[in-house]
C-alpha cells in the first residue's frame, strides 16, 4: 500500500497531467509557427534540406500572395468565405435556437429520435452527396453562386448546432422560464431576452465552430463554383501548379487565409471556454 499523503500524490497527478497538456499544445502549434517562419522567408532559403532556422526574413510570399507577380487578387476569394462563412452562421444560429429550445426546454415526444435524424445526415460521406447536389445546382442554374454556399454550409453545419445548443439550452434555469411566462412574455421576447443573454456562451462556441467549418469547407466549393464564387481555400489550392510548389507563397497564402479564424477565435475566446464547459462535447 502507498504511503505517499493522498494530497501529494493529487499535486504529482496534476503536475503529469499539466506536462502533457503543455506537450500537446505544443506539437499542435509547432507546425503552425513552422508554416508562419516559413512564409517570411526567400522561396530558395524556403526550399532548403534541411530547413535553415537562421536565414534571413522577406515579405516576397506575402507580395506574391496579393499578386505582385501575378496581378490576381486575393480579396474576392476572401471576400467570398467571408460571406458564406458569415452568412451560413447567422442561418444555422436563427435555425438552431428555435429547434434547441423545442427539443430541450419543450420537449417533443420522442424528441431523442428527432435528435438522432438530425445526426444521422452527417453520416453520410460528403461525396456520396456531390453529384446529386451538383446536378441540382446545374438545373437550378445556381453553379458558381455564393449563395449556393450559403446553402449548402448551412445545413452541413445545422445537425451540429442543434445538438450543441440543446445541451446549452437544457442548463438554462426552469425557473427563469416560468417567471418570464407569468410576467407575460411571449416565445420571441423569451428566446431574445431571457435565454440568449444565460446561453450566449454556448451560442458564441456554436457560432465559431460553425463559423470554422465554413471557411475550412473545400470539396463543394472547389467542385461548385469557378471564377465568381471561388473561396478561398480554393485560391489556396491554385498555388500548387504544374510548375511545382513555392512554399514560402503557399505558407504565405495559408498565414492570411488562416488568419479570420484565428482572430473569430481569439475575440471569442472566454464565451468559448465557457460555453464548452456547459457540457457541449463532453
Amino acid at each position: 500500500m502507498s504511503t505517499v499523503p493522498l494530497p501529494l500524490r493529487r499535486r504529482r497527478t496534476g503536475s503529469v497531467l499539466g506536462l502533457v497538456a503543455w506537450l500537446c499544445g505544443i506539437a499542435f502549434f509547432l507546425p503552425v509557427a513552422w508554416m508562419v517562419l516559413t512564409s517570411f522567408h526567400s522561396e530558395q532559403d524556403a526550399a532548403t534540406n534541411p530547413p535553415s532556422l537562421g536565414a534571413g526574413l522577406s515579405l516576397h510570399g506575402y507580395r506574391e500572395f496579393f499578386g505582385a507577380g501575378s496581378g490576381v487578387s486575393p480579396w474576392p476569394p476572401l471576400i467570398n468565405s467571408l460571406t458564406a462563412s458569415v452568412v451560413s452562421t447567422l442561418l444555422v444560429l436563427v435555425l438552431a435556437v428555435p429547434a434547441a429550445y423545442a427539443l430541450s426546454i419543450k420537449p417533443v415526444r420522442k424528441w431523442s429520435d428527432v435528435m438522432f435524424f438530425f445526426l444521422s445526415t452527417k453520416m453520410l460521406p460528403v461525396v456520396a452527396g456531390l453529384l446529386p447536389i451538383y446536378l441540382v445546382a446545374q438545373n437550378t442554374r445556381m453553379l458558381d453562386s455564393i449563395w449556393l454556399l450559403v446553402l449548402l454550409y448551412t445545413s452541413m453545419n445545422l445537425p451540429i448546432a442543434v445538438w450543441m445548443m440543446r445541451s446549452f439550452l437544457a442548463e438554462v434555469p426552469v425557473e427563469m422560464l416560468e417567471a418570464a411566462q407569468i410576467d407575460g412574455a411571449g416565445l420571441t421576447t423569451t428566446l431574445t431576452r431571457i435565454i440568449a443573454p444565460v446561453a450566449m456562451p454556448g451560442i458564441a462556441a456554436t457560432a465559431l465552430i460553425s463559423f470554422i467549418f465554413s471557411w475550412n469547407e473545400l470539396l463543394f466549393a472547389r467542385v461548385l463554383t469557378g471564377v465568381v464564387a471561388g473561396t478561398s481555400p480554393v485560391f489556396l489550392t491554385g498555388f500548387v501548379t504544374s510548375q511545382g510548389l513555392f512554399l514560402a507563397k503557399v505558407c504565405a497564402a495559408a498565414t492570411v487565409i488562416s488568419l479570420p479564424v484565428l482572430i473569430a477565435g481569439f475575440a471569442a475566446q472566454d464565451k468559448l471556454v465557457q460555453g464548452l464547459s456547459l457540457g457541449a462535447v463532453k
